[in-house]
């Protein structure tokens, strides 16, 4: 099928040639290379109680669930292996 400026197909492989490489550009940051997204979905006071407690303790979301992570893991005798920065107490 064929269109004012050429061919319909070549233009459909083209947009979506377009639409394709910027995706392929993008790169990990140097934070998270080598590290996997692990996630769950929560009623948002959950969020906001988390949010509360770390900026009590000074520190970020995601220590508070690697702290969390940690202490489950020793629950049931796995290594503690999720990394967290030391939070202040408050």
């Amino acid at each position: 099928m064929t269109t004012k400026g050429g061919d319909l197909r070549e233009a459909m492989l083209g947009s979506r040639r377009q639409v394709a490489s910027p995706k392929q550009a993008q790169k990990t940051g140097p934070g998270r290379a080598g590290k996997s997204n692990v996630t769950g979905y929560f009623d948002p006071e959950v969020k906001r109680q988390l949010r509360i407690m770390a900026a009590e303790h000074d520190c970020t979301i995601q220590d508070l669930v690697a702290e969390a992570l940690n202490e489950l893991f020793a629950k049931h005798g796995r290594p503690e292996i999720a990394p967290a920065r030391a939070r202040t107490s408050a």
